[in-house]
C-alpha cells in the first residue's frame, strides 16, 4: 500500500529584499531550449548554512547549480540571484566565478597533464585568492602527499578532494557540490564530510546536490527539493529526515 501524498508544500516565504540576504534566488526560470528546466524557483541562504538540494533524477537540481553558475545552459531567462548585494543574474560565468561562486562539477574537471599544484595555480590566475595553500593541505593532507602527482592519476575520492580545493584557492563566497559522493567508497566519502563542515566552520556557504539523501541532510542546516523543476519543499534538515512521507513521494525513499 503506497504512503499518502504530502497534503501541503511547506515552501516558506523568503525575504522581500533580497539584496539584504547574503544569498538569495528569486523566481528562478531556465531552460534547455524551449523545455522549462527550472520553474520559478525562490529561497535566501544565509552566510556559513549548508543547504541540500534534494529531489529524484531529472528533477532540476544540477540544472539550478548551473544557473547560479551564470554556466551558459540551461539559459535564464527570468528571475534574480543576488550574493551579498550584487546582482549575479546579470554576469556571465567569469564573472560570478570572480565574485566568489565556484562550481565543483560531477565530473570534476580535473586538468590533464598537471599536477595537483598545477592544478591549483591554474585555479588562482584569475580573480582574488583564497585559502593559502598550507591551509588546503590541512584540510586535505593526501593532496600534499601527492602535490607533485598528475592530478588525473589520481583516485575519485582524491580528484574530489583536488576539485574542491581548487575552489578553496580562490575566493569562495558560494560553493556549489554537484554530488561529491559519487562513486566514493565510505570512508572516503568521510573524508569529504568532515572537509565540508570544516568549510562551513570557516564560514563559507555551501549548496550541495546529492542523490545520496542521507549523507547529505548529514551535514545540511536546511534542504530544498524540487519536483519537475518546481520547488516543493524548503525547510530545515530534520524536517526531512523526521517526514517520512515527504521522502516517500519526493525521493522515494
Amino acid at each position: 500500500m503506497s504512503m499518502p501524498p504530502v497534503e501541503t508544500r511547506n515552501v516558506p516565504a523568503v525575504s522581500s529584499d533580497p539584496q539584504s540576504m547574503y544569498f538569495a534566488v528569486r523566481n528562478l526560470k531556465a531552460y534547455y531550449g524551449d523545455s522549462y528546466i527550472v520553474q520559478d524557483i525562490s529561497f535566501d541562504i544565509n552566510e556559513g548554512e549548508i543547504l541540500a538540494l534534494l529531489g529524484r533524477n531529472g528533477a532540476g537540481k544540477t540544472s539550478t547549480l548551473r544557473t547560479i553558475a551564470r554556466a551558459g545552459s540551461p539559459a535564464l531567462r527570468e528571475g534574480e540571484i543576488w550574493l551579498k548585494g550584487d546582482a549575479v543574474h546579470a554576469m556571465q560565468s567569469f564573472q560570478a566565478a570572480r565574485h566568489g561562486i565556484q562550481l565543483v562539477p560531477e565530473d570534476r574537471r580535473i586538468i590533464p597533464g598537471m599536477t595537483v599544484e598545477e592544478n591549483l595555480d591554474l585555479a588562482c590566475i584569475s580573480g582574488e585568492l583564497g585559502w593559502p595553500y598550507e591551509r588546503i593541505y590541512e584540510l586535505f593532507p593526501r593532496l600534499k602527499e601527492r602535490r607533485r602527482q598528475e592530478g588525473t592519476t589520481l583516485s575519485g575520492g582524491e580528484q574530489q578532494m583536488l576539485a574542491i580545493a581548487r575552489a578553496l584557492a580562490r575566493d569562495l563566497k558560494l560553493l556549489l557540490l554537484d554530488e561529491p559522493y559519487e562513486g566514493l567508497a565510505p570512508v572516503v566519502r568521510q573524508d569529504i564530510e568532515k572537509a565540508l563542515i570544516e568549510v562551513r566552520s570557516a564560514g563559507i556557504t555551501t549548496i550541495i546536490v546529492e542523490q545520496n539523501v542521507f549523507a547529505a541532510l548529514k551535514i545540511a542546516d536546511r534542504a530544498i527539493i524540487l519536483d519537475s523543476g518546481e520547488q516543493v519543499f524548503s525547510g530545515s534538515a530534520e524536517d526531512v529526515l523526521q517526514n517520512e512521507s515527504l521522502r516517500h513521494d519526493y525521493l522515494a525513499i
